[in-house]
């Protein structure tokens, strides 16, 4: 009797508390992480440093969950398990393989660190759900991985890279976007789908490509996350003109923790800059793949209302794509065509630096 071959697929996320017991462990895990609370200073200052933030932070971050209406949590890994099953469905029809796919957090619950998450490999191979490469997200989770398994899994056919340059990627999220205004999207496979009306044309919207800020400091050490995000907004850009749209495009970033200087322009900056002219204002979360506290909360509610306060003649958030299935199949095609075709160290390319175990470091 013959078995079908079994495979597991890892969707990597950054992680948000399910509940509220679990806020406090969330931000820990976030500010003790070197790739995400990247300061000069030795371990034994920076860790306790980071500990007392997660700490002092923890109820003001309760109330904004709270808020939420998700029962004092994120919803990040409701949706991400969403997806997951989606995709798990869409690889067992396409294969003659059984696949088990999972979801593992670098921040929060379930760990990357758990038991149950094994060593990459063309068996169990990972994909980060992150679209453009950064140190604070792709590097964290290989940092995490090889920590783990003594190896970085960059080229072990085991790990799916980010693909913010992808054409394929670009058409998607332009249909995505057409989609949404055109009325073509399923409200019911969306959290709070957004149901305000215009009677303004949205091919003349001015469209704000809102990404998740990273401290300057980041770049500085060879990160490509601002171009990786240029390259996203620029192909999705030209898709969107093949559908017809004629408005003003703008790059924001969003999120900033702290005193040091971030990435720019701010999207709080950006909106309200649109909005004092009287500008009909869309944003899309161009870094984000589910929604959650960012596009629900900071989007939804914070960036709206300070929108039409200053004077914007519309304010629409345009949803992550959650379990939108074009996007999944997509996302099941890069899992289908990996393998071991890596033949360099693109964490240095992208990111600025090799991990210890990098099998490309002093290779080509």
């Amino acid at each position: 009797m013959s078995h079908k071959p079994q495979k597991t697929l890892v969707l990597v996320n950054l992680g948000g508390p399910r509940n509220t017991a679990e806020i406090e462990v969330f931000l820990t895990d976030l500010f003790t992480d070197p790739f995400v609370f990247d300061l000069p200073l030795p371990e034994f200052l920076r860790l306790p440093l980071a500990r007392f933030i997660a700490k002092k932070r923890s109820p003001k971050v309760k109330k904004i969950y709270e808020s939420m209406g998700f029962g004092g949590g994120s919803p990040l890994v409701s949706e991400t398990e969403k997806q997951a099953r989606t995709i798990e469905r869409i690889l067992n029809q396409k294969t003659n393989v059984t696949w088990t796919v999972k979801v593992a957090m670098t921040c929060g619950f379930p760990h990357i660190r758990d038991k149950e998450f094994g060593k990459p490999s063309t068996d169990t191979i990972y994909l980060p759900l992150y679209p453009q490469f950064s140190r604070s997200t792709v590097l964290s989770t290989l940092n995490h991985l090889e920590k783990k398994f003594k190896e970085c899994p960059v080229g072990s056919g085991g790990y799916v890279p980010s693909f913010a340059s992808d054409p394929k990627f670009h058409q998607i999220s332009a249909k995505f976007i057409f989609d949404f205004f055109t009325g073509a999207l399923k409200p019911e496979d969306f959290l709070h789908f957004p149901t305000q009306k215009t009677t303004l044309d949205w091919r003349e919207m001015d469209l704000v490509f809102s990404a998740h800020g990273v401290p300057m400091r980041l770049i500085r050490k060879g990160d490509r996350y601002m171009e990786e995000i240029e390259s996203s907004v620029n192909g999705i850009t030209n898709e969107l003109r093949l559908f017809g749209f004629r408005g003003q495009i703008h790059i924001s970033y969003q999120s900033k923790v702290g005193p040091a200087k971030w990435t720019g322009p701010s999207s709080l900056e950006m909106i309200s800059s649109l909005a004092k002219e009287g500008k009909q204002i869309a944003v899309y979360p161009i870094s984000f793949v589910s929604d959650h506290l960012e596009t629900l909360e900071e989007i939804g509610e914070q960036f709206k209302d300070l929108a039409l306060e200053l004077g914007a003649k519309a304010f629409i958030r345009i949803p992550a794509f959650g379990i939108y299935p074009p996007f999944i199949e997509y996302l099941a095609e890069k899992v289908l065509a990996v393998d071991k075709s890596i033949h360099h160290c693109f964490c240095k390319e992208m990111g600025g630096e090799s991990l210890s175990t990098c099998r490309f470091k002093y290779g080509s």
